[in-house]
């Protein structure tokens, strides 16, 4: 193979090499059955076994406190979540409350008050979100269904370091872009989702973890393909899942497993973004967007003194093997997306060039 770009993209994002070489082995041939995966009914054994396969080793990977939820591989991404979320979990008079910490919170709000079922409980846009409120601002009103909030933030560049507990209402966390990059505790949520396209697996597919005791209050009057019960009460197999992204998403599951675990995504993270924010924070040519308290060892945004500068970087970083170094369209900048599955090496040969870079326009 020939030499792999350096592959910063946001999401979808990098995969484990070594992932996507079994995964192309068993296109053809999966488990020496004479058939690829592709072609497996979902109702068959073997498919039954990868998918138990997959469950079983996130359980795992979690530890103890993933005891009490039940896991549902879902399809439509994180975005179907923020429907499904408010119609299985809030009801009229009864909203939701969201902190909006970012875009896709903001999203998630929007899509629970087109059903009637949510409002704002922080906002931090008026400070252009580079920052998250402290844990013991959140306090959810009385009325309140449950409190969402968005784990990390891949355009603005934040994340949440601690979480609020003893809530008066269940936490409700869209954990998409840092899901599995260090320990978790689950104890202090009732829910969690995650679009898989960042650091679980393939575009398409979200992973639910959901408090059996929350499941047991889940509304009962829903369209059963939006349905948190019925997709539990089939053990993920109501209707036909995506068999290949839950077989992929359950070898990066087993290649974590393999690296370490939690314990090791989690310093390998705190290192990759460690080297990043070294070089920002010892230039006056670079700057991040994001308050250093709260600065995501997922997304590293930051900016350069002039748009000019900033398209001459891309244009450099480019020929030099580096891609999806864009900040989002809304914001612009530059952004390094450095998920479980970023190679250290591709992090110090980009913190590299921006010392190289400064040098020769700083």
């Amino acid at each position: 193979m020939a030499q792999r770009p350096h592959n910063f993209n946001a999401g979808p994002a990098i995969l484990p090499l070594e992932v996507l070489e079994e995964a192309r082995e068993a296109i053809v041939d999966t488990h020496g059955t004479g058939l690829s995966i592709l072609e497996w009914s979902h109702r068959s054994p073997e498919y039954g076994q990868v998918h138990e396969e997959a469950v079983t080793t996130l359980r795992e990977l979690l530890g103890p406190s993933a005891e009490g939820h039940e896991i549902l591989f879902l399809q439509g991404g994180a975005s179907l979540q923020f429907a499904q979320v408010p119609l299985n979990l809030a009801a009229a008079g009864r909203p939701g409350e969201y902190v909006v910490t970012g875009v896709w919170a903001e999203k998630a709000l929007a899509e629970a008050r087109r059903l009637g079922r949510g409002r704002e409980l922080w906002n931090g846009g008026g400070g252009g979100f580079s920052t998250l409120p402290a844990v013991e601002e959140i306090r959810a009103t009385e009325d309140c269904a449950y409190v969402h909030l968005t784990s990390n933030n891949t355009i603005f560049g934040t994340q949440w370091r601690d979480f609020p507990r003893n809530l008066s209402a269940p936490l409700v966390a869209d954990m998409s872009s840092d899901m599995l990059s260090r320990p978790l505790d689950l104890s202090a949520f009732r829910l969690i989702y995650a679009g898989a396209q960042k650091n679980l697996g393939p575009a398409g597919l979200a992973v639910v973890l959901i408090e059996k005791e929350v499941l047991d209050r889940c509304a009962t009057d829903l369209p059963n393909i939006l349905s948190y019960r019925a997709h539990a009460g089939a053990r993920g197999l109501y209707h036909t899942p995506p068999t290949f992204a839950v077989y992929l998403m359950g070898l990066v599951f087993r290649w974590m497993l393999d690296q370490g675990g939690l314990v090791e995504m989690g310093r390998r993270s705190e290192t990759r973004a460690s080297l990043l924010y070294e070089v920002i924070d010892a230039s006056d040519f670079y700057s991040g967007t994001a308050a250093p308290s709260v600065r995501s060892r997922m997304n590293v945004t930051f900016r350069l003194p002039s748009e000019e500068l900033e398209r001459l970087f891309l244009e450099e970083s480019a020929a030099e093997g580096f891609v999806g170094l864009k900040g989002h369209r809304l914001v612009g900048g530059l952004r390094a997306s450095i998920y479980n599955a970023m190679p250290e090496a591709s992090v110090r040969a980009l913190a590299d060039f921006m010392r190289a870079f400064e040098a020769r326009h700083g």
